[in-house]
C-alpha cells in the first residue's frame, strides 16, 4: 500500500505523522491553556531525570492531559522549560504515534490491523466501527466522542482480535462486540474493560503516563492498580508447566562466574581504537567529496553538530535559539556573525 506524506493512511502505514499540527484559530481558542500549575508539574517531571531534555516523553503527555493533542502551545511550552528548539521537540511529537496532532475525542479507540487480530478478523472490526463513526484512521467523530486509529500492535496476541480504549484492553472482540463498545462510549458510558484499571478518558490516561494520578481519590486509585491484568489466555502456559512440573534451568553460580565481563574495545598500534581506524578506512576510500562527507560525519571521532546544542536555560522556545557556534547557515547573534 502506498500513500502521499502527511496522510491519513501514511501516517497509518509508517507510523509516521508528517501531517501539519492543527494550529486552526477557532481550535487554538477552545484549547483549555497551559497555567502555572502545569508549569510546576513539568518542572517535577525534569526533576526525575538527571538530564533536563530526558523528561519530554512525559511533558508531552502532560500537555495531552491538558490540551488533548500536542498543540503548536504545547510545543513551544516544552521547548521552553526544557531549553530545546521548537523544531527538536516537534520531531519526538511526529515520532511517536502516542502523541497526537489533531484535537483527539474523549475516548480513543484503537484496533489492532497486524498479522494475528487481522487474521481472525481485526480489519473486518475496523472497517465496521469505522462505518459506523463516518470517520477514517486518526480522524474524530462530529460530536468529538470518539477518535479511532488502527493499531499496528497491541502486544496482546493471545487474545486477538483486541480494540483498546484510551490504551485499557477489550479482548476477544468481534464485529459486534466493538459495534456496541463504541455506541456505548458514544452514549457516554464507560464499558469495564476485559482486564486492567477501569475506563476513564484519553485525557485522564495521558495525565497518568506524564507520571500523576488520574483519579480523584486514593481509593479509586487503589481500585484501579488492584484490577485484573492478566487473563486466561496468558495464564496457559504458566499453568501447564506447574502441571507438568517443568520450569526454566536455573543459572548456578558456577556458570555466573564463568561469564566473562564485557572488555573495553582495544587500542591497535598507531593510536585509535578499530572502529576509529575503520572510520578513517571509510573516509580515505570516498570517491568523492559528499561521500567524503557523509563519512567523516559517522566517524567515531566526529564532533557533535552545534546546531544540535541545547538553547540557553530560559529561552521562550524558539525555533532556532542562537548558539555559541552557528552553523554554516549563519545563525547567532549579531556580534557572533561580525565576529
Amino acid at each position: 500500500m502506498s500513500a502521499l506524506p502527511g496522510s491519513y493512511e501514511g501516517t497509518a502505514v509508517t507510523g509516521l505523522d508528517s501531517s501539519p499540527v492543527d494550529s486552526t484559530p477557532e481550535t487554538v481558542a477552545a484549547l483549555p491553556p497551559l497555567t502555572a500549575q502545569n508549569e510546576g508539574e513539568a518542572r517535577e517531571i525534569i526533576a526525575r531525570y538527571p538530564e533536563p531534555r530526558s523528561a519530554l516523553l512525559p511533558m508531552l503527555h502532560l500537555v495531552q492531559s491538558v490540551q488533548g493533542y500536542v498543540s503548536p502551545e504545547g510545543t513551544g511550552f516544552c521547548a521552553r522549560i526544557l531549553g530545546l528548539t521548537k523544531a527538536e521537540v516537534g520531531a519526538v511529537a511526529t515520532f511517536y504515534t502516542m502523541y497526537k496532532r489533531h484535537p483527539t475525542g474523549r475516548h480513543l479507540v484503537s484496533v489492532c490491523t497486524n498479522t494475528l487480530c487481522a487474521v481472525l478478523g481485526g480489519q473486518a472490526i475496523y472497517d465496521a466501527v469505522a462505518e459506523d463513526l463516518g470517520v477514517g484512521h486518526d480522524q474524530t467523530t462530529a460530536d468529538g466522542s470518539l477518535t479511532l486509529e488502527h493499531a499496528e500492535c497491541l502486544a496482546a496476541c493471545d487474545y486477538a482480535p483486541v480494540v483498546t480504549v484510551d490504551y485499557e484492553f477489550y479482548d476477544q472482540q468481534d464485529v459486534e462486540s466493538a459495534r456496541e463498545l463504541v455506541a456505548a462510549l458514544r452514549r457516554g458510558e464507560k464499558p469495564a474493560p476485559t482486564r486492567g484499571a477501569p475506563l476513564t478518558d484519553f485525557c485522564g490516561i495521558s495525565r497518568q503516563l506524564a507520571g500523576f494520578s488520574q483519579h480523584a481519590d486514593a481509593a479509586a486509585e487503589r481500585a484501579a492498580i488492584d484490577g485484573p491484568s492478566a487473563g486466561e489466555p496468558t495464564l496457559i502456559g504458566v499453568r501447564l508447566a506447574a502441571e507438568r512440573g517443568e520450569s526454566a534451568p536455573p543459572m548456578d553460580e558456577a556458570q555466573q562466574a564463568a561469564t566473562p565481563e564485557p572488555t573495553p574495545e582495544p587500542a591497535i598500534a598507531g593510536g585509535g581504537t578499530p572502529a576509529a581506524k575503520a572510520g578513517d578506512a571509510t573516509v580515505a576510500a570516498a570517491g568523492n567529496p559528499a561521500e567524503k562527507a557523509g563519512a567523516a560525519q559517522v566517524h567515531t571521532d566526529a564532533p557533535e553538530p552545534a546546531g544540535r546544542q541545547p538553547a540557553e536555560r530560559g529561552s521562550d522556545g524558539t525555533d532556532t535559539p542562537p548558539t555559541r557556534n552557528p552553523g554554516a547557515s549563519g545563525q547567532g547573534t549579531s556580534v557572533e556573525r561580525e565576529a
